[in-house]
């Protein structure tokens, strides 16, 4: 199993997530039209084009959404019972078409679940950065884990 269970973190574990990824066109087309997103900036390259950025600009849920689904693997793949939350989610950089995406992840905080004997709760901070070292999403996210098996 890929994942780890709650036991196997600690605060200030880190993870490089060897998985990279360039964004197409495409991408930013499906995730936009897939949540009926009309924002120019998005889909129209000429008002994109008059736009402080010049170009069309990546959908920043997909930004988003690539920034977690590229930890999983890493973090939480069968060890996960439930996200319970995402907080402070930031973009300081815009996201273009051709950018190279990688994803870093920090443990930043663990406690025991109340509720649920059987997990417990993760906080990872996840960072995604462009090929110029920039940060173009961080976050936290809150996850209730599995313990290891008795």
């Amino acid at each position: 199993m890929a994942g780890r269970y709650f036991e196997q973190w600690a605060v200030g574990d880190r993870i490089a997530h060897e998985i990279r990824r360039t964004v197409t066109e495409a991408d930013n087309l499906l995730i936009t039209t897939l949540t009926h997103n009309p924002q120019p900036l998005h889909l129209d390259a000429e008002a994109a084009g008059e736009s402080e950025f010049g170009r069309i600009l990546v959908n920043g849920t997909f930004t988003f959404a690539l920034m977690v689904g590229v930890s999983v693997g890493d973090t939480t793949l069968g060890t996960l019972v439930a996200n319970l939350g995402y907080d402070k989610v930031v973009m300081p950089k815009p996201v273009f078409i051709g950018d190279t995406l990688r994803g870093e992840t920090e443990v930043v905080a663990l406690k025991d679940s109340k509720s649920r004997p059987g997990a417990g709760i993760v906080t990872f901070e996840h960072r995604m950065i462009n090929q110029r070292g920039e940060i173009v999403c961080q976050c936290l996210r809150t996850a209730l884990m599995k313990r290891l098996p008795a």
